[in-house]
């Protein structure tokens, strides 16, 4: 669990909706910032869409799918548009995938993650 002083620092993370909901809350219970899409009534919105509004609410966005964000990554770099970072992984077991989120969380801050892909797979 995250302390306080660090707390401002951290990445906050927009899961999208290919990500497992239960995992925000189980974030959430220790002590990280994290919200599924479905919590804030965006499923089914296109992938831009859900990238801007991840910018905009200064969240990292996670997703399972890889081949529609690093197009998506590459565009916003290409055109200097700022976002709070993207987390790429595979499908994994429930348990694997919080140990990798939980792992990235801890080893990179928020200032880190700001415009940077980061794969969850660095994370075993």
């Amino acid at each position: 669990m995250p302390d306080t002083a660090t707390q401002t620092t951290t990445v906050r993370l927009l899961l999208d909706e290919d990500v497992w909901p239960g995992l925000a809350s189980v974030l959430r219970e220790r002590g990280f910032d994290a919200v599924h899409v479905s919590e804030v009534q965006r499923g089914g919105l296109p992938d831009a869409d859900q990238l801007t509004y991840a910018a905009q609410t200064e969240r990292a966005i996670m997703t399972h799918n890889i081949r529609d964000f690093v197009p998506l990554a590459a565009e916003w770099f290409l055109a200097g548009e700022a976002h709070a970072g993207m987390v790429l992984s595979p499908q994994l077991e429930k348990g694997e995938l919080l140990r990798r989120t939980e792992r990235l969380l801890q080893a990179v801050s928020a200032k880190e993650m700001g415009n940077s892909v980061r794969f969850l797979s660095d994370y075993g």
